[in-house]
């Protein structure tokens, strides 16, 4: 048995009472959180110590929609014209990047992402994967990955049919037996599907075909942008929601990831379903794409969740681009802004707590030790009136001094003690050099 105590710490708990503990202690066995409380109540002795030096201790975050193998995409500009709508930007940057890849890039753009994300207090992540030059074998990179750096993650494959019909169905299907299989609870698995722009109804019913049997749930983008929507009525002659339902796709563990064009009756189809909803605002600005009605999926009693979409592993910023969002768009000073907090604490939480067998997001007796000490100290009151405040305005700009997950201290005083930082990030630029220069 390993053992950690954190002492000192200005806990905020985010458990079923909502307690904030000012000189609060946490005492881990293992994986798992044992007991929290005001450190004059717990008199526990451990292997190792952690003086949380006043510091806010708080739950490690989690990112409901990822893209790791964008990384390598930093900086890159695509040859030839500037993409002038979000179709280009599909074919010209992201299908282009995609394709070019290779095992071990796919590998050290997980791994370095990975590491972004711990140092911004990430610890779990919900990932959609494509490397259609190497999709037979690609989630077990992402899962070497993980596991080299100790996140917990859940993996799928993007199944398309833009290179080769029904493409991923086989990794899909290979990775959900593994996990399942699998007595280790670090990694999850759903099915991947991209869009219904670019799947056919043969490859759609052979995905539901294969996730029923394996009663997994799905994880696809969903009315990104209005050409999903419009490309669906023209083929179909149906809404996008209607149409995966001919299919059985949503379902309480199912993903649709954006739904910028859903109509109310499709958010209420997403409601009676129990399917989750996630946005990514940063992504939808930077593709210059519509402000995504997450208030109105509110309304309709959708379980909303926020992610990053390959754009970084900084979690807080997007919950607070996700309230300026919304507040632009609208003109309304007034709204958004703890909503926006609790989707990123309460609801991603739920999100992960159904695809993953370990309950976490909660600093209690029972969950998974997943824990993050940033460099903040308040100096102002924190309690439960005023830390979204404290949230958006003061943690998202503060270093994360500790990262812990699954119990395993990963990152203290900001620096990785199991991986050689400085050789990853080289090998990364030789990586990307390479794969640039496959691009054309």
């Amino acid at each position: 048995m390993n053992s950690l105590l954190i002492t000192n710490g200005y806990l905020v708990t985010l458990d079923e009472a909502k307690r904030f503990i000012p000189n609060g202690s946490v005492y881990i066995e293992n994986n798992h959180i044992i007991e929290v409380g005001d450190s004059s109540a717990i008199n526990r002795t451990a292997d190792h110590c952690i003086d949380a030096r006043g510091s806010v201790v708080m739950p490690g975050l989690i990112n409901a929609h990822h893209h790791l193998y964008s990384t390598f995409a930093r900086g890159f500009t695509p040859p030839g014209a500037a993409p002038r709508n979000f179709e280009e930007i599909l074919s010209k940057l992201w299908w282009k990047l995609d394709a070019a890849l290779d095992a071990e890039d796919v590998y050290y753009s997980a791994l370095l992402a990975l590491m972004d994300a711990a140092r911004a207090g990430c610890t779990t992540i919900i990932d959609h994967h494509a490397s259609p030059a190497c999709a037979d074998g690609s989630l077990d990179q992402l899962e070497k990955a993980f596991k080299a750096l100790g996140l917990s993650g859940c993996l799928c494959y993007e199944v398309s049919d833009r290179n080769r019909e029904g493409e991923g169905i086989e990794e899909n299907e290979r990775w959900i037996r593994k996990c399942q299989q699998s007595q280790d609870g670090q990694m999850a698995a759903l099915f991947g599907l991209h869009a219904l722009m670019t799947l056919g109804t043969g490859t759609l019913q052979r995905c539901a075909e294969t996730g029923h049997a394996l009663d997994c749930g799905f994880h696809v983008h969903a009315a990104e942008d209005r050409a999903d929507a419009r490309l669906t009525k023209e083929r179909y002659g149906r809404q996008i929601m209607q149409r995966f339902q001919d299919f059985e796709i949503p379902g309480e563990k199912t993903i649709f990831v954006h739904g910028t064009y859903f109509e109310p009756d499709e958010m209420d189809l997403l409601h009676s379903t129990g399917s989750m909803l996630v946005n990514n605002p940063e992504s939808n600005m930077n593709n210059g794409l519509k402000v995504s009605p997450i208030l109105e999926f509110m309304k309709h009693g959708v379980t909303v969740g926020v992610g990053t979409d390959g754009m970084s592993g900084h979690m807080i910023s997007q919950a607070r681009a996700m309230y300026l969002h919304q507040r632009t768009q609208q003109r309304d000073p007034g709204i958004a802004f703890a909503e926006a907090c609790r989707i990123l604490l309460e609801n991603n939480r739920n999100i992960a707590n159904r695809l993953f067998r370990e309950p976490r997001g909660a600093l209690a007796a029972g969950h998974l030790a997943d824990l993050m000490i940033p460099e903040y100290v308040p100096f102002t009151p924190l309690d439960a009136d005023t830390f979204y405040g404290h949230l958006l305005f003061g943690l998202g700009f503060a270093p994360v001094r500790t990262t812990i997950a699954r119990g395993r201290v990963i990152m203290d005083e900001g620096r990785f003690l199991n991986l050689d930082e400085e050789a990853i990030r080289a090998r990364c630029v030789q990586r990307a050099e390479r794969l640039w220069s496959r691009i054309h």
